[in-house]
Order: structure tokens, then sequence, then C-alpha cells
């Protein structure tokens, strides 16, 4: 990625008390535009080269920050850049999606360092937290004590209100529904002491492309993400926002029209399940959507309908949502090959010119790069995001 498509960071304070935002404003500078000198870091942060030396000698003794290798000028001593560590900080992140679940141990600069998979029918809360703790207990077993120390908790990303969508009946839909009642930092606290974070899985996954994908290059957009059940994200000001109770960017509640003309969600016409049901129909084992790695080659016949479909409800759904916020761009990814992700984005872009776009500026369509692995990585994100990244939609500052 060019390094000027990377839209930057600003807005250091000088007042006492504050070194804590000082911290969190240099360390998402670094992890938004690379490894940095300390005179370039005091020139984006508006402080003074002492008081940043200051906070990087300090995040260095932490373990938060390394040394990297020097770049020579054409005059005087080679520039070091400071970068973060990955080593510096670990954390754990579980997916809770309709047909599997996903656990993965991600380090300081987003690198996936081992990760356990589990798939079922549909996600009860004893299978759900027996993979969780299995999973927890295995990712442990390979770490280093020194690694252990710096886990700084366990991100949850789950769909919002998950007892609500489902389709079994008796006692199964009994279990089911008890997600209700699940208080998730005390299921577990039976096994683990990690602070627990949860997050839409939608959010999360938009969290994964921010920090990690390609949402550096943007300020403002809208992100989909097509799974079992479409969802979304928005960011705005360089942060992905969560609204008043974690559920901003419910993209996949927006209204679409049925195959009758019927009012309906997004999350029905446009999502995976969808062609899930098809090719259940067709009397095909649904399981090679969900297998790895994943290939859907096999499945043309009903997967390039389904594109058509999909596609011509996502072109309605981004100029809807850039009536609301003037979004420079939508993003759009999934769980799916990435092959089809790309000939999905470009399908929307070309329904996108047909639409009756008065009195909108059409956003730029363009494909997600995270993939796949984008909820589970965005869950990880959060203990990390919360505790050493800086909110500038909590007020702190604007970058």
């Amino acid at each position: 990625m060019e390094a000027s498509k990377i839209r930057k960071l600003s807005g250091g304070v000088n007042q006492s008390g504050v070194r804590a935002h000082n911290e969190r404003l240099l360390l998402s500078l670094i992890q938004r535009h690379g490894g940095m000198s300390g005179v370039e870091l005091a020139r984006r942060m508006g402080l003074s080269p002492p008081a940043v030396s200051t906070i990087l000698r300090k995040l260095e003794t932490d373990g938060l920050l390394r040394r990297g290798a020097p770049v020579r000028g054409k005059v005087g001593k080679p520039s070091i850049p400071m970068e973060l560590n990955p080593e510096g900080v670990f954390s754990f992140g579980l997916k809770i999606g309709r047909r599997s679940a996903d656990l993965l141990l991600l380090d300081f600069v987003g690198q996936v360092h081992a990760r356990r998979h589990a798939t079922y029918d549909y996600p009860l809360p004893e299978t759900v937290f027996g993979f969780l703790r299995t999973g927890l207990d295995d990712l442990l077993a390979d770490m280093s004590a020194a690694s252990r120390a710096r886990l700084c908790g366990l991100g949850i990303g789950a769909p919002f209100e998950l007892w609500k969508w489902n389709d079994l009946v008796g006692a199964p839909a009994e279990k089911f529904r008890s997600w209700k009642n699940v208080d998730f930092d005390q299921e577990v606290a039976k096994f683990s002491d990690l602070p627990v974070f949860m997050v839409n899985d939608s959010t999360s996954a938009c969290r994964a492309e921010h920090l990690y994908g390609r949402g550096k290059e943007f300020r403002d957009y809208a992100y989909f993400f097509v799974g079992s059940f479409i969802g979304g994200g928005i960011v705005m000001n360089h942060t992905v926002f969560e609204g008043n109770q974690g559920n901003a960017g419910a993209l996949g509640s927006m209204r679409a029209t049925g195959p009758l003309g019927e009012s309906r969600q997004l999350i029905d016409v446009a999502s995976i399940h969808v062609l899930e049901s098809r090719i259940v129909e067709a009397g095909i084992n649904p399981d090679v959507l969900w297998s790895h790695p994943q290939d859907w080659s096999a499945l043309s016949r009903y997967v390039e309908p389904w594109i058509g479909q999909i596609s011509q409800e996502l072109a309605k759904a981004s100029l809807s949502v850039c009536s609301v916020l003037d979004f420079e761009a939508i993003l759009i990814d999934g769980a799916f090959p990435a092959e089809i992700r790309d000939e999905l984005v470009e399908r929307v872009r070309r329904y996108i010119v047909n639409q009756d776009t008065r009195g909108l500026i059409s956003p730029r369509i363009e494909a997600g790069s995270v993939g796949t692995n984008a909820r589970e990585i965005g869950a990880a994100s959060s203990p990390v995001f919360r505790q050493f990244l800086l909110d500038t939609n909590a007020g702190l500052a604007a970058m």
C-alpha cells in the first residue's frame, strides 16, 4: 500500500495528567503508519521532541515498542524508527458463528500465531464454552511464560441478540434461547481470569479491516461482511464507531425487498444462508461452503445467480447508507473465497451506476482484504484497542 494512501493521525496535547492519551496516540500513529522516528512522531503529534522522547523511552522499557533498522539519509546520523514490538501484547479472539467457532491468538501487529476451529449444527452455549475452554488450554500450553504474561484479554465476537436467529424447534430451541440469559464474563471466569471484551461479530470484522486491512486508506466508510448472516460496521473519524449500545452499523437489518415484492431485511436476501438453502434443496452437503481451505468452484451453478442477487441488494444498501452519512467508500468482504469477493465487488460497482443517485455522491466500492478470518481477528484486537490505542470517537481527541 502506498504511504500516501494512509490518512494521517494528529492531535497531541501537552497538558499535565494526559500521558495515557499521548501514549495511545503515539502507539496508534505507529500502528497506522508503521515505524517512525521520534522527530517524525513529534511533528505529527504536535509535541516537542523531548516530550516524545520521554514517551518513547517508557514504551520501549514497557516492551511495547522496539527499535527498527536504521534508515540512512544523505547527510547526518541514520534515523532510528520505532515500531510496535509484535511480542509486546498478545490477545485471544473468539468468533461465534452460525456453523462454526474460531479461536485464535493474535500479537500486537495483527499476526495470527495459532488457531482452533470447531463446527456444529447450532452454536449452543455448552458447545461454544466447551470449545473455548479446551481451545484456551491448548493455546496457553504452547505459549512461553513470557508471552502468557503479556496477554491482555479475550475478545468475543458474537451476533447481536444471538438467541433470536435460529430455526430450531422443541428442546433444542429452548437451549438456544438460553443465550439470552448467558453472562459471558461469568461463563469465562469459570475457567479463565482473562478480562472479556464483547463486541458484535460484524463490528469486530470491521475493526480487523480498519486496523490491519484497507481501512487505513479512508477516514469514513461503511463496511459490509457477508457471512451466514450479513452484517456490517461503520468507521468515522478514523475509528470504528460502535454506538450507544454497541450495535451501530447493524447493516443487516436494513430494509430490502423479497422475491415477491414483500418487505424483508437485508439479512434475509444477501447472506450466505440464502445460498446454503439453495444447495441443500439441490441435495448438496452445505459443509463445502465452510470447509478450509475454501473452494466454491464446484458450486458455480448456484453461486453465480446468488452473486447477482446480493450484488443488486448491496448496491441499493450502499446508497441508503450514504444518504445518512456521507461515506467516501463502501468496503465489502465476507466468509467466502477471495475470487467470490472480487466478483461481488465488481458487480456492485456495475449495479450502482444504474441506481437513482439524486442528492447523493456515489461512494467508492472497494474490496476488503482481511477475508474469512476477519471476525475472530477483530475480536482479538478488541482488548488491544481498548487498552492501548486511541478511540477518536470517545472524545479524547481528533486524529
